[in-house]
C-alpha cells in the first residue's frame, strides 16, 4: 500500500476543510490511481495550502503568467535520485474561488472541494489533461474516485 505524508496549511480560514477530510479525499484518490502504476508508488508526499484570493492570484500570476486567482494549482517535484517511486508535490487550493465556483456551478461546497482535491492529487501523481485523450482518461478516473465517495460526477450539468 502506498504511504501518504500530508501537511495541510491554512493561510485563510476554511473550517469546512479540516485536515482529516482533506486526507480522506487525497487517500482515496491515491488508492484508486495507484492501481495504474507499475512499478507501484511507494510514497506520496503532499503539502496542501489553502489560500485566499490575493495569494491565489499572486501564485497564478507568478507561476502561470495568468492574472486571476485559479481554483487549484499543483507543483510537482522531480524525484530524488534513487527514489523514482516517491512522488512529491505542493497543492494550492484557493478557498475564495472554490466557494464562488461551487455557487456558480450549483454544486455543494464539499463536493466541489473533494473534486479539486482529487484533481490536484492526480496531477501530483503525473496525470494531465493537456490533450483530449489525457483529459478523457483523467476525467473518467476523477469521476470513478468521486463516485466511490458518493460525490456526483462533476462533469455532468447540475
Amino acid at each position: 500500500m502506498t504511504k501518504l505524508s500530508l501537511a495541510v496549511q491554512y493561510a485563510t480560514e476554511a473550517p469546512e476543510l479540516p485536515r482529516w477530510r482533506i486526507r480522506r479525499w487525497v487517500q482515496r484518490a491515491l488508492e484508486v490511481a495507484a492501481e495504474a502504476f507499475d512499478p507501484p508508488i511507494d510514497t506520496l508526499i503532499l503539502t496542501i495550502r489553502i489560500v485566499g484570493k490575493e495569494e491565489g492570484l499572486a501564485l497564478n500570476s507568478t507561476f502561470r503568467g495568468r492574472d486571476y486567482a485559479t481554483n487549484v494549482l499543483t507543483f510537482n517535484y522531480d524525484p530524488m535520485p534513487g527514489q523514482d517511486d516517491v512522488y512529491q508535490a505542493d497543492i494550492v487550493l484557493c478557498h475564495d474561488v472554490l466557494v464562488m465556483q461551487a455557487q456558480e456551478q450549483r454544486k455543494t461546497y464539499l463536493n466541489h472541494a473533494a473534486h479539486l482535491c482529487v484533481h490536484a492529487t492526480l496531477h501530483a501523481l503525473g496525470f494531465d489533461h493537456e490533450e483530449d485523450q489525457q483529459a478523457q482518461e483523467m476525467e473518467a478516473l476523477e469521476t470513478r474516485i468521486l463516485a466511490s465517495m458518493g460525490v456526483p460526477d462533476p462533469y455532468q450539468e447540475q
